[in-house]
């Protein structure tokens, strides 16, 4: 199990992250032509002077940087991220009328996804003949190469328009539920699969193996009970890596299935130029993209001891310098 300074680094390192994105969201705001209020309220046509002066205060515009700074970094902590311009909400809850919709489609399609790296690398690994292992392992690079949307589209014209097993629009049927998740999740697993083959590759080869054969051991047994523990920690790196395509994909595929979502929000607070809800929803991406990672790095070093000893010897290493 990963001791406790392990946890208090990768703590502290995701906390840094956090941070880091925090500031690059904050000093991207400042470089916007100008302030948010103003950008806000010129799509409706020109603000009076009085009117962009009661929004600055409002909203805290009218403050010097590093007051704005220190004063939104003190509410993300609370969490707190602000009021939305355009109704006037908080942004924490704006946010989360909808997130449940993308984290259930974001959730269901990793889970398959991992289902579907599973299989198809079982299915390469065990082929009877090496014809047909060498076609599985060609598919991974296929699917990475079909984009969503597209695969989204040929779905709903084939179940919905051509054969009208569900709905184009979603209606809560099982059908509407699980295929937005199946269309992501066959472009999230082709980056897990093709990694985990290469893995298990780099496992084949080692004496052990080799030793299991000469003992009779048959071949499932070999990937089940020892080749595929010894692989997965690169896997789980990748599918840590992937959450920023899965949130990716998860707005596009809501946008193609009709789905009330983040996807939905972020193309309101854009066109809107909402900025505070667009800074809430990139602080979002990024907080999911590191919780998820510092869970990859927890179970990547209880899975495999080495990576435990590595940090302590670069620990050590960094003392004696």
């Amino acid at each position: 199990m990963p001791t406790a300074r392990y946890i208090a680094s990768r703590l502290g390192q995701a906390l840094l992250v956090i941070w880091l994105a925090y500031t690059v969201v904050f000093v991207a705001v400042q470089l916007l032509p100008s302030d948010p209020v103003t950008i806000f309220l010129s799509t409706d046509g020109t603000p009076s002077a009085a009117t962009l002066e009661a929004m600055r205060h409002q909203y805290g515009y009218d403050l010097p940087l590093w007051q704005q700074y220190t004063n939104n970094l003190l509410g993300l902590l609370r969490g707190d991220v602000g009021y939305s311009l355009a109704s006037g909400q908080p942004v924490g809850t704006r946010i989360g009328s909808v997130v449940g919709s993308t984290l259930q489609l974001a959730g269901g399609a990793f889970a398959l996804a991992v289902l579907f790296a599973l299989a198809l690398t079982i299915a390469a690994v065990l082929a009877p003949t090496s014809w047909l292992g060498r076609r599985l392992r060609a598919l991974p690079p296929f699917l990475a190469s079909v984009p969503v949307f597209w695969l989204g589209l040929v779905a709903l014209q084939l179940l919905a328009v051509r054969w009208g097993v569900m709905s184009l629009f979603p209606d809560g049927s099982f059908l509407a539920t699980v295929v937005p998740m199946a269309v992501l999740a066959l472009h999230v697993s082709a980056p897990l699969a093709q990694v985990l083959l290469k893995s298990l590759d780099g496992v084949y080869a080692q004496p052990f193996i080799e030793a299991l054969r000469a003992r009779g051991v048959g071949e499932a047994r070999i990937l089940f009970a020892h080749a595929l523990k010894n692989a997965a920690p690169p896997a789980l790196t990748v599918a840590g890596v992937t959450i920023g395509t899965l949130l990716a994909g998860s707005i596009i595929t809501e946008t193609v299935f009709s789905r009330a979502g983040l996807g939905a929000l972020v193309l309101q607070s854009v066109t809107a130029q909402d900025v505070p809800l667009v800074q809430g929803l990139v602080l979002l991406t990024a907080l999911v993209f590191v919780v998820v990672n510092l869970l990859v790095d927890l179970l990547h070093a209880a899975l495999d001891p080495r990576v435990l000893r590595s940090t302590r010897t670069q620990s050590a290493s960094a003392l004696a310098a």
